[in-house]
């Protein structure tokens, strides 16, 4: 078992093992997790949190490792989670993002972590919103969450960042993605990368134009600037930290920062609840060696139930027990 207490308090002092040690606690779902979200609880909520995200090959994690450097030279903390695509034979993260950011190993201030998604779809990890937390008490201002390259439906990262950045990159079809529901709808910033290229002025036009065609916006409503960068010369990453300051000042100043925690706690104590409740119904049919299960299934094959009503009938049972 883990001195918790210790663990935690290691941690706040900036010590990189005992933050990856209560991640590592979080990911592989220990008994202790609850012990370990009880401790961190009083020490949260000092962190912005920023989340990355776009398709493959925008420069998600270059951008993320600028922003980094960008944001330690105004002395803050920064901790990075970077979710990778899960190996097929391990299981773990294939830690591409973090070789890419191999440049800030050695800095005391920066504490880089990648998770594997582990077949959770919507571009993060599972245990992404616990990882935060650790990073939160643990010390950092700032939190940079990379999801893995994502479509147009994944868009879990919205509900999970304080501000949410859209990459989009000229010449890999993003000018027509932009007319189309999905990931481009959920950006509180826009950063076309690779702007050294032909073709970034005509999408950072047709992004412009789709986001007029958007909500209407009253005045005062934030409208999502458009940024253009050349990320790995470090060119326009002053200009995305300035944008991300003015949306955090206008989400403070209207209670919108506020409002986006609080909807993200009521998240994730929902997410916990029902995989709870579903992990009792899984411990149930494993009691009953899956014959009440196989009942159901058989009378909705029979045509005597419909699959909403065996459901009912299955919680019924499991909350009765």
């Amino acid at each position: 078992m883990v001195d918790v207490a210790e663990l935690v308090a290691r941690a706040r002092e900036g010590r990189p093992r005992a933050v990856a040690r209560l991640i590592s606690l979080v990911e592989g779902a220990s008994p202790q997790l609850r012990e370990v979200m009880a401790a961190l609880a009083p020490l949260t909520g000092g962190a912005y949190v920023v989340g990355l995200t776009g398709s493959p090959g925008v420069g998600k994690s270059t951008t993320t490792s600028a922003l980094v450097t960008a944001y330690r030279r105004t002395g803050k903390r920064v901790g990075v989670l970077a979710v990778d695509p899960s190996s097929p034979f391990s299981g773990g993260a294939l830690l591409g993002d973090r070789v890419r950011m191999s440049e800030h190993a050695s800095d005391d201030g920066v504490y880089i972590r990648s998770m594997a998604t582990r077949g959770h779809l919507g571009g993060l990890a599972w245990a992404a919103p616990q990882a935060v937390r650790v990073l939160d008490a643990a010390g950092c201002d700032v939190v940079l969450v990379e999801t893995v390259g994502v479509g147009q439906s994944e868009v879990e990262i919205a509900a999970q960042a304080d501000t949410s950045v859209v990459l989009l990159a000229p010449g890999m079809g993003d000018g027509i993605q932009a007319a189309k529901a999905g990931i481009l709808e959920i950006g509180d910033v826009y950063v076309v990368n690779k702007a050294d290229r032909d073709g970034a002025d005509a999408t950072a036009r047709e992004l412009n134009h789709m986001l007029g065609l958007g909500e209407a916006r009253g005045p005062g409503d934030w409208r999502p600037p458009i940024v253009k960068t050349v990320a790995a010369r470090a060119e326009g990453v002053d200009e995305v930290v300035e944008a991300l300051e003015k949306h955090r000042a206008w989400m403070e100043e209207r209670g919108v920062l506020a409002e986006r925690r609080l909807r993200r706690a009521a998240g994730e104590v929902e997410t916990i609840a029902v995989t709870a409740l579903r992990s009792r119904i899984a411990d149930l049919a494993d009691l009953h060696g899956d014959r009440r299960l196989d009942a159901l299934a058989a009378r909705i094959v029979a045509g005597e139930l419909d699959p909403y009503g065996a459901a009912d009938e299955l919680v019924a049972g499991v909350t009765s027990t």
